[in-house]
């Protein structure tokens, strides 16, 4: 398996942090800005090319094509539905819906001042069959919102990363599947730590850009190549962010 994680465009929540930090007020399900579109659209055309290296040295006998996507997934969380639709469209593929992909913390809004959180919902089913049919969904979303339960607790965020690990590894591995990953900044760092083995760590964090995409290959006998990290030549200096 070549698994290819995509950080989502840049969210509406993404630009206001980087207006002003310290005015910062988060909304629970953001959508993209103008910005995160253009990036998003640029991504979308790039793995739909057949033409570019994914890596120079790469060769046939590694099994695996150039970008030749087999599948596609996502977190439900709006910007990254918008960010892996597009993805979607681009390669004619559906767009697999993910429940446990979402970033750390879950859906929920935060009041500073006295310092709680209350639980969203999340969109709807008819909402994200109306607006993205070609997400498809588990039987276990319905009307009343895919979340619908308190803010994750720290503790749980690095057990369902390493929940999504086997759960990847059990429908795609010791396969030739090139699998794209749509999902968060937050969530890559547990994921990434399951992958590698590393201890939980508040020390040590791998930052990606919006759209980004980092490449990992699933070998045989359990061997990992870490390709690259945070990949953004596709996007012009300007849609960095």
């Amino acid at each position: 398996m070549r698994l290819y994680y995509v950080r989502h465009g840049q969210s509406e929540n993404n630009a206001r942090w980087m207006e002003d930090s310290s005015a910062y007020k988060r909304v629970p399900d953001p959508l993209l800005t103008d910005v995160g579109e253009q990036q998003a659209d640029l991504i979308a055309d790039f793995l739909a090319r057949r033409d570019v290296d994914v890596a120079e040295w790469d060769d046939a006998s590694s099994g695996f094509s150039r970008f030749g996507i087999t599948h596609c997934y996502a977190s439900l969380m709006e910007r990254a539905v918008v960010t892996g639709y597009k993805i979607a469209a681009a390669l004619d593929l559906p767009l697999l819906s993910w429940v446990d992909v979402h970033e750390t913390g879950g859906m929920f809004t935060y009041d500073p001042e006295t310092d709680t959180s209350y639980p969203e919902s999340g969109r709807s089913r008819a909402y994200l069959e109306t607006h993205y049919p070609r997400l498809v969904l588990p039987d276990t979303i319905d009307d009343a919102g895919w979340w619908n339960r308190p803010r994750e607790a720290p503790e749980l965020m690095q057990p369902r990363a390493e929940r999504v690990l086997a759960e990847l590894l059990d429908k795609h591995g010791d396969t030739a599947d090139q699998v794209v990953l749509v999902s968060h900044g937050g969530f890559f760092n547990h994921l990434v730590h399951a992958i590698l083995g590393l201890p939980e760590t508040e020390k040590l964090w791998f930052t990606l850009n919006n759209t980004s995409i980092t490449r990992i290959d699933f070998h045989a006998e359990g061997r990992v190549g870490v390709q690259y990290v945070n990949r953004r030549d596709f996007l012009p200096p300007e849609l960095i962010t």
